[in-house]
């Protein structure tokens, strides 16, 4: 019987957990949407990243900041010492251009962002001797490992009271050798 019951628990969690989910995605739908709209998704350094975004508003929604950011994270795969395959992210790089500060969007707001935004270019000595570019150095040293890559994205997000709308897509970046 206590069997049963822990079961039972378990199970309750994860459908209580699944449903939450669910009403999280109903509610951030019933606000509104962001659609990015990218010509182009290889970059080279110190290139700009340009595109567009759609923002929808279907409710009257309190936005703190209307942001685009460029985002790398390293992910490396490794096995613990039990030979199970793990999985480990670090965000390395974060790059941020706001587009608006805080304001009311109105219901049915429909308008079209563009942005650019640069890449980092590793070639530059002013990047090279900051502390972020010393940052991305060493992670790309440790790229060495074949487990280890750099994930790069694009987020256009609506950071709002409430729950924000966002939108991302993968990019390809390639910054060279440079170390």
């Amino acid at each position: 019987m206590p069997d049963n019951t822990l079961l039972i628990v378990i199970c309750s969690v994860l459908v209580l957990l699944l449903v939450g989910v669910i009403i999280y995605f109903v509610l951030r739908f019933m606000r509104g949407s962001i659609t990015l709209t990218m010509p182009q998704t290889s970059f080279g350094a110190g290139q700009f990243v340009t595109g567009s975004f759609d923002l929808l508003t279907k409710k009257s929604i309190q936005g703190n900041q209307l942001v685009v950011t460029l985002k790398g994270t390293k992910i490396t795969e490794y096995r613990n010492n039990d030979g199970d395959k793990k999985t480990r992210s670090d965000e390395i790089y974060c790059d941020q251009v706001t587009l608006e500060d805080a304001r009311q969007y109105p219901a049915g707001h429909s308008a079209r962002h563009d942005f650019q935004i640069p890449t980092p270019n590793v070639q530059s000595p002013e990047f090279m001797n900051s502390g972020l570019g010393q940052t991305l150095v060493s992670a790309f040293r440790l790229l060495s490992d074949r487990q280890t890559r750099i994930k790069w994205k694009i987020e256009a997000r609506l950071d709002a009271k409430g729950i924000d709308l966002a939108a991302s897509k993968s990019i390809q970046l390639n910054l060279g050798q440079f170390f």
